[in-house]
């Protein structure tokens, strides 16, 4: 058996069932780093974008132009002016229909600022569940390339009269990879997805305090 302990003259030599350990978790990694980029970059313009809204809220503005800005803008509106959109849009309606009860008005809008909310938390929580899938298994999955590595040495030993650890190295070194990159891969995923969602969860709060909030507004609108 080679002595040659570098990690590419291991991985190349290594059984067919380590080697597609290995490449599993490898395509895992690659996966879960492009995912925490992507919600990275998504959850930082969700943040922006929510700052920058809700100072055009509480400017003290007139609502309804600043709801013809937001149709004007664009029609794929997200986050909370979305969520404003949707309340403000359902809340004309109603009013325009001749509603009498205040309270219905202000109930209506917000139904469709909490399916506006939920869209939008599903929308941050995109990807989440595989990080925590990956940042969960593949330690198990590493792992399993390992024990198969080590029992496959063990199991060559048997064919020999004299064992030696320059027999042995080989295969427990290459089958000690497959850990290695089993929590390369989990690690970053599992940090990533208890900040994410801790993020996500300020905020789905953010949100939900301005639906709160908005619905006052909207209740003193109604009774006026």
């Amino acid at each position: 058996m080679s002595t040659d302990l570098t990690i590419t003259h291991l991985i190349l030599n290594a059984s067919p069932v380590v080697q597609f350990v290995i490449a599993l978790l490898v395509f895992a990694s690659v996966s879960s780093w492009s995912m925490i980029f992507d919600r990275m970059r998504v959850l930082k313009s969700a943040v922006r974008a929510a700052d920058e809204f809700e100072g055009r809220f509480w400017s003290g503005g007139d609502l309804a132009e600043l709801y013809r800005q937001i149709e004007r803008e664009t029609d794929e509106e997200s986050g909370m002016a979305s969520i404003f959109r949707a309340g403000f849009r359902e809340f004309a309606r109603l009013r325009t229909k001749g509603h009498k009860d205040p309270m219905a008005m202000v109930h209506g809008a917000q139904r469709s600022m909490r399916v506006s909310l939920n869209r939008e938390v599903d929308r941050l929580e995109n990807h989440l569940s595989t990080l925590a899938t990956i940042g969960s298994t593949s330690p198990y999955v590493g792992l399993f390339g390992t024990v198969w590595g080590i029992m496959n040495s063990f199991t060559a030993l048997g064919n020999v009269k004299q064992a030696t650890l320059a027999l042995v190295a080989p295969g427990i070194a290459e089958a000690l990879i497959a850990t290695a990159i089993g929590l390369f891969a989990a690690i970053p995923a599992v940090v990533a997805y208890n900040r994410y969602s801790n993020d996500v969860e300020r905020l789905n709060n953010r949100y939900d305090d301005f639906v709160e909030e908005f619905a006052t507004i909207l209740q003193r609108q109604a009774v006026a």
